[in-house]
C-alpha cells in the first residue's frame, strides 16, 4: 500500500488539504515571495516531487492568495538589481532557476493542475498559471505587468506560453500592455479558462476539480502528456530567457527608473498597498 508521504511540509507556503484524490493549495503570500526566498524554496520544489509519487492524487488545486500581488515586492527585488552590481547575476540566476523548475515540475505532472485567481496578478503569476492545465479566474481579477516600469523581460516562460495560445500579434500586445487587463477580457483573450463570481471562486474551482478526478487516472495522465507535446522545448526556452534577462540587466540602460515617483509608475501600479480593483 502506498505510503503518502508529509503534505504539510510546506505549511509555510500553502494550507494543504487532500480531499479524495484531490489535493488543494491554498498560498498565504504570493508567487514572487517564494521565488526570493532562497533559504526555503528548496522546501516547495521537493513537495511537489514528493506529489507527483502520490498515485492516490489525480488533481492538484492551486488558490492564490488575493491580499497580496507580489508588484511591490517585484519593484523591491528590480532596485535591489539596480544597487548591488557585484550580485547582480548570482541573484538573478538563483531567482529564475526557482521559477523555471517549478514550471517545469508542473508541466511535467501526471496530474491536471487546476490555477485559480482573484485580484491583482503579476505577470509572473500569470505565467505560472498557464504552466497549469486549467485556469480559473475571479470576475475581480486584473493582470499587470511591472517589469515594463523597471525596463525588464518577462520571468516565467510568458513568451513561450501566450505565442502558443494567442498567437505572435496578441502575445505581443499582452507583454507589453501597460495597463491592466480585466478577468472577462482575459478570458476572451485566451488567457484564462473560465471566469467565475467572485465569492464562488473555491467552490466552482473544486467542482472543476471533482469533474476531472472522475476520469480515469491513465487517461488524465496521456492526454496531458499529449496536450504538452506542443511544449517540448520549454526547458531550453527558459534557459534562453534568463541569459537574456540578465543580458538585459547588465545593459547599460537597464532599471534607470525611479521607482519612488508615483507619476512615472504604469496607471494599475499607482495605487499599490490599496484595494484590488472591482
Amino acid at each position: 500500500m502506498e505510503k503518502e508521504r508529509d503534505i504539510e511540509a510546506v505549511k509555510d507556503f500553502f494550507l494543504v488539504e487532500k480531499s479524495g484524490d484531490v489535493v488543494i493549495l491554498r498560498s498565504h503570500g504570493n508567487a514572487f515571495s517564494f521565488a526570493t526566498d532562497f533559504n526555503h524554496n528548496e522546501t516547495l520544489l521537493s513537495f511537489f516531487d514528493d506529489l507527483s509519487q502520490l498515485k492516490s492524487v489525480k488533481v492538484i488545486v492551486i488558490i492564490s492568495s488575493h491580499n497580496r500581488t507580489g508588484s511591490e515586492e517585484y519593484l523591491h527585488f528590480a532596485q535591489r538589481l539596480k544597487t548591488c552590481d557585484w550580485e547582480r547575476e548570482v541573484l538573478l540566476k538563483r531567482f529564475c532557476n526557482t521559477i523555471n523548475q517549478l514550471i517545469l515540475k508542473i508541466v511535467d505532472l501526471d496530474k491536471i493542475v487546476i490555477h485559480a485567481n482573484s485580484g491583482s496578478v503579476i505577470s509572473l503569476l500569470l505565467n505560472l498559471s498557464l504552466a497549469c492545465d486549467y485556469r480559473i479566474a475571479a470576475d475581480n481579477t486584473v493582470y499587470q505587468n511591472p517589469y515594463l516600469e523597471v525596463d525588464l523581460l518577462p520571468i516565467g516562460g510568458g513568451p513561450f506560453f501566450l505565442s502558443r495560445r494567442l498567437g505572435l500579434s496578441k502575445a505581443y500586445e499582452v507583454l507589453l500592455n501597460q495597463r491592466d487587463i480585466p478577468a472577462i477580457e482575459a478570458m476572451k483573450l485566451g488567457i484564462v479558462d473560465k471566469v467565475v463570481p467572485e465569492q464562488k471562486l473555491e467552490e466552482l474551482t473544486l467542482k472543476f476539480a471533482q469533474w476531472f478526478s472522475r476520469k480515469p487516472a491513465h487517461s488524465l495522465a496521456g492526454i496531458k502528456k499529449l496536450l504538452n507535446y506542443s511544449l517540448l522545448g520549454l526547458k531550453e526556452y527558459l534557459e534562453f530567457e534568463t541569459l537574456e534577462l540578465v543580458r538585459t540587466v547588465q545593459s547599460k540602460d537597464s532599471l534607470d527608473a525611479d521607482l519612488s515617483t508615483p507619476e512615472r509608475r504604469p496607471e494599475g501600479l499607482r495605487a499599490l498597498g490599496t484595494e484590488s480593483p472591482r
